[in-house]
């Protein structure tokens, strides 16, 4: 018999200034919850006031992990030292992959109207990857797969599978899932996840219910409402419906790699003589390969 993962934490969002002056809420890299296996940072952005992210992010590096920008609303400009740039917006999503050395920038632009928000994650690489080839994924909206049920259920498919339907976003080594739910009021939903892999969702809009929610059942389930970060155990799947109010949430998986963690700012190695080798790779200016 399957079983129901159940939440094991409950994680309020902390508010961080970050970039050149960007005002961030922060579940994932805080005092609070340092990382999840894989997962070594989770950010959400959102304002109507230009003034909390129009400073961006300027040129900066990265090495050892794989960044990840998904957005609900605005505009983001990026370019890189691979040469890339471009535009990312409503829908949207950037998937990079650091590896041996990248410099690159993200700058959000006003909207006409509206807010600015997405989200940002960090996900970690194994060691044999850490000084790989930079990669970089970008996916418009379109071309993002929906899956869509009578009762209103819309599941985005980032990465990962879907009642069969596969995501946008493929051959990563943390064998990620990241979906985008949009539950509206007395809905519900059964996603299978790989026992052993690590699952959080990450409930932005709404009221949620987490946990077997079946009659009579003794499985524990808990209510949480928005924004909160909801980390779960270890089981087959994991049930999340709503009662009177509709909900929307990321939900996420992956693969963990228990190896040591270094972390300076931008720079995720395994140990410190890694780091510091990046640091002087910086100062050298032998840090893009």
């Amino acid at each position: 018999m399957a079983t129901v993962r159940e939440v094991t934490d409950i994680i309020e969002p902390i508010y961080v200034m970050e970039g050149a002056g960007v005002l961030l809420r922060r579940s994932i890299a805080t005092q609070r919850l340092d990382y999840l296996d894989p997962f070594l940072l989770f950010d959400h952005f959102g304002s109507r006031n230009p003034q909390d992210y129009l400073a961006g992010f300027p040129m900066h590096p990265h090495r050892g992990i794989e960044t990840v920008t998904y957005m609900l609303d605005g505009f983001v400009e990026h370019k890189d030292s691979m040469g890339n740039a471009g535009t990312i917006g409503r829908g949207d999503c950037q998937w990079m992959t650091s590896g041996s050395g990248i410099i690159h920038e993200e700058m959000p632009k006003e909207p006409e109207e509206g807010m600015m928000e997405g989200f940002q994650l960090w996900v970690n690489l194994p060691a044999k990857l850490k000084m790989t080839e930079p990669r970089y994924q970008e996916i418009k909206s379109s071309k993002i797969p929906e899956v869509r049920h009578d009762d209103g259920l819309v599941v985005r498919v980032v990465a990962g599978e879907f009642e069969g339907v596969k995501g946008a976003i493929t051959e990563i080594y943390a064998d990620p899932e990241y979906l985008d739910v949009s539950l509206p009021a007395g809905a519900s939903l059964e996603q299978p996840i790989t026992r052993g892999h690590t699952a959080f969702a990450y409930l932005f809009e709404g009221e949620a219910i987490f946990g077997d929610s079946q009659p009579n059942s003794l499985e524990k389930r808990t209510t949480v409402q928005a924004t909160r970060l909801v980390v779960f155990g270890d089981g087959d799947l994991v049930r999340v419906k709503t009662d009177q109010n509709p909900a929307r949430l990321l939900l996420m998986s992956g693969k963990p790699l228990n190896e040591p963690i270094a972390r300076y700012g931008p720079f995720v190695m395994n140990t410190n003589e890694e780091i510091q080798q990046a640091l002087e790779d910086i100062q050298n200016d032998t840090f893009v390969k």
